[in-house]
């Protein structure tokens, strides 16, 4: 591969990561808007993010924290 492929490919490459991060800003300030409208409507945003994490998580995986925490929590009398 010539140096001059080699160079364009790479500008190519780095632009396409530029791209993709403007587009992941994007989306990061729309998601930004949906907590701030939910907030306005009432709703718990911090308690929505931890939904959203937790509907993320496989089935299995949640029960074992839930259990751990529940564990957690009884040792600690909370």
């Amino acid at each position: 591969m010539s140096e001059s492929v080699a160079a364009d490919e790479l500008r190519l490459l780095i632009e396409r990561v530029e791209r993709l991060e403007e587009e992941k800003k994007g989306i990061a300030d729309d998601i930004r808007d949906v907590y701030s409208e939910a907030k306005s409507r009432g709703y718990d945003a911090k308690i929505m993010r931890q939904i959203v994490r937790l509907r993320k998580m496989e089935a299995h995986d949640r029960q074992e924290m839930d259990a751990i925490l529940e564990t957690y929590r009884a040792a600690l009398n909370v």
